[in-house]
């Protein structure tokens, strides 16, 4: 990868375009991953969308149904409709940072000029890279990015992930970029 002509181009510094890779690979499994995985047991529903899932009965009937989970977990909320209207599974969570919910998706359509609300898969064939960078953007979350200390890790993988979840793994990516990044620039 040609890290000085991601930095001009991105116009980012060394700690930026290190942790935007460093995440931007943990969430895309290396960037071999341009779309969310819904494929649930019940006990993976129940462990992270308890909220949604609060008995194992309910958790059964939705489990190894990524379509059905996706529709009920991104019901009325991010400008997708009801569980019934398919939002949540078209509008689910695709790029290298998972570009999630219609109105993300509506956003996202006017900075690139292309409609990727009618054809949301536009993030995964064309836009992988640009809808993370939108989000890191839009979210504000290049300001963080100040150092690679681990409390800068933590404060970023915050924005981009809600919690701290695949922590070892993002402090391991982004302090592996910017050792490459850093012999490059």
């Amino acid at each position: 990868m040609d890290y000085k002509k991601l930095s001009v181009l991105w116009k980012l510094n060394a700690f930026e375009l290190a942790h935007f890779l460093g995440q931007c690979s943990h969430e895309s499994n290396n960037f071999r991953v341009k779309e969310e995985n819904l494929n649930y047991s019940a006990k993976g529903l129940r462990n992270t969308f308890g909220k949604y899932f609060k008995t194992n009965a309910e958790a059964e009937k939705y489990a190894r149904k990524p379509q059905a989970i996706a529709n009920k977990v991104y019901a009325n909320r991010m400008g997708n409709d009801d569980e019934k209207s398919g939002d949540g599974w078209k509008y689910r969570g695709r790029g290298y940072i998972q570009l999630t919910g219609k109105n993300n998706y509506a956003a996202f359509s006017k900075f690139i000029g292309e409609d990727c609300v009618k054809n949301p898969d536009l993030v995964i064939t064309k836009y992988p890279f640009e809808s993370a960078l939108w989000f890191f953007r839009t979210n504000n979350i290049f300001s963080l990015c100040k150092d690679i200390s681990h409390i800068s890790i933590i404060a970023v993988t915050k924005k981009v992930n809600g919690g701290t979840n695949g922590l070892a793994d993002r402090v391991y990516q982004t302090n592996k970029y910017y050792k490459e990044i850093k012999q490059q620039i």
